[in-house]
């Protein structure tokens, strides 16, 4: 059944900022919405917005049954609660009242199997279910974000006319498609947030060489990044970079306050789940591994002030090496180059990823359509993704983003800046994980071989693994300790 009154074209449960914000947005795209939350003051909350940015159309209710009941039919229900328990709890306390047909769209960080196991729980009850990931932070639920939905394709179609229009829209077309079956869009927002970890570490690589190595000020910093963010490093990201170099410190009225905040970074997970999944598939993804272990590392910030003063007691400076007066013109120059080589790897790491996952559960991924919605309204929004998505349409089997023709003229382009920076900062003392990274794996990539034949030798030798040979096909197994024991006589 359906209220007299329903007259909802969709309903949104849990009302936190980003909550509210995407049920203003859709209102304000002209769908007649419904808001529920467990704490009523936030539908309270919700309603007074409303009505003080635009007299839009949403109405508040303060029992799931209400809810349910004032949205038309075929209900389409959005979740925007914590991961985990919470999800199945909500779920919970609306299909008491929801029916055949109706679908519910879980839009948080929620892990891929979750989404999986509830698919299969809502079909039993006729229901239908999507797992969307949704990203841009608060501003973006508000005024347009990348949505990424996965699970059911005809509660896909159900709603795709509101998503199209709720999402960040781009020169080709809104920032949202249907991902694929079962938990692919989590799947897809995990991976895209591991991809964001690794630019995040990437830029403040470089603004530690700017200022640790160059002696850059935050004012000249945020000129560069604004500079850079006019360039091939465009993007949300940098944008925000060169605005948080500007903000000054109001609790003291002295100094910037970047300057005043503690080194620990924290997490919630997703960085972590796309490197276990990296390593499950065996996907090689150093740059992202190299941001998560920093923030790991960064954690560590009483025992890091402990190891400084020891081994300066033993003579190991802050500063290493006097690398003598550096060109500050090249040295921007330099960084600027060695982020964006850096920036390519970490996104073809998270390609290889998607596509390997893709494999392995016929999701039929589409890593183009993927970067063209990446575009907009997420955080990690870059000019640069549209060529991403061209090198995808030129070649849908493309092995590796590097090797697009394009990409792979700019990383050899760009591959002595990068050795620069990178050299210049391990002789000052200066870690640079994920630049490192990126650039090994460059150099791996690119080695038509490796020093992997000893390896296999070291295995055949202790393990009797077996070992192939590059002249002659078989497999091959040889007594490494009795043929050395008789060359020693």
């Amino acid at each position: 059944m359906e209220s007299a009154a329903a007259v909802s074209q969709i309903g949104l449960v849990g009302l936190a900022v980003m909550g509210q914000n995407l049920a203003l947005n859709i209102a304000e795209k002209g769908f007649p919405i419904s808001v529920y939350n467990r704490t009523t003051s936030k539908v309270d909350e919700t309603l007074d917005r409303a009505h003080r940015e635009g007299q839009l159309p949403l109405s508040g209710q303060y029992t799931p049954q209400d809810f349910v009941l004032s949205i038309k039919k075929p209900r389409s229900i959005i979740i925007l609660v914590k991961a985990g328990a919470p999800v199945d709890q909500t779920i919970a306390a609306l299909s008491t009242y929801m029916e055949p047909g109706d679908t519910i769209i879980d839009g948080g960080n929620e892990w891929y199997e979750n989404t999986e196991r509830r698919i299969v729980d809502a079909s039993s009850n006729g229901l239908l279910y999507l797992g969307m990931g949704v990203s841009g932070g608060e501003d973006g639920a508000r005024n347009g974000p990348s949505l990424m939905p996965g699970g059911s394709h005809r509660a896909y179609l159900n709603i795709h006319n509101i998503l199209e229009k709720v999402a960040a829209q781009v020169d080709d077309g809104p920032c949202v498609t249907y991902i694929g079956e079962g938990g692919a869009g989590n799947f897809v927002k995990m991976v895209h947030n591991g991809i964001e970890y690794g630019d995040m570490q990437l830029i403040s690589e470089a603004y530690d060489v700017l200022k640790s190595v160059g002696g850059l000020g935050n004012e000249e910093l945020a000129d560069i990044f604004g500079e850079w963010n006019r360039g091939e490093l465009e993007s949300f990201l940098i944008e925000i970079t060169s605005d948080i170099f500007r903000v000054e410190d109001d609790e003291t009225g002295k100094g910037h306050l970047v300057d005043k905040i503690l080194d620990k970074t924290g997490m919630k997970g997703t960085g972590k789940w796309t490197v276990q999944q990296a390593a499950e598939l065996s996907i090689a993804a150093p740059t992202i591994a190299a941001s998560l272990d920093g923030r790991y590392m960064s954690g560590l910030k009483e025992e890091r002030e402990a190891a400084a003063e020891i081994f300066k007691k033993e003579g190991l400076s802050e500063d290493i090496n006097n690398v003598g007066s550096v060109d500050k013109k090249r040295l921007i120059d330099d960084v600027r180059q060695a982020l964006y080589a850096s920036k390519i790897c970490s996104y073809a790491q998270g390609m290889n990823l998607l596509r390997a996952k893709s494999m392995e559960k016929g999701w039929g991924l589409n890593l183009g359509e993927l970067a063209r919605i990446w575009k907009g309204g997420c955080i990690i929004r870059a000019v640069f993704l549209d060529r991403i998505k061209q090198a995808y349409q030129r070649n849908p089997g493309l092995p590796n983003l590097m090797v697009d023709p394009e990409f792979a003229r700019e990383m050899v382009q760009r591959q002595a800046a990068w050795r620069r920076v990178v050299g210049l900062a391990i002789q000052k003392g200066i870690s640079v994980p994920g630049m490192s990274a990126s650039l090994q794996y460059f150099d791996t990539y690119r080695r038509a071989r490796l020093p992997a034949n000893l390896v296999q030798a070291q295995r055949d030798y202790f393990g009797a693994h077996t070992y192939e040979r590059i002249d002659i096909p078989g497999a091959y197994h040889t007594e490494w300790s009795k043929i050395a024991r008789k060359a020693r006589v």
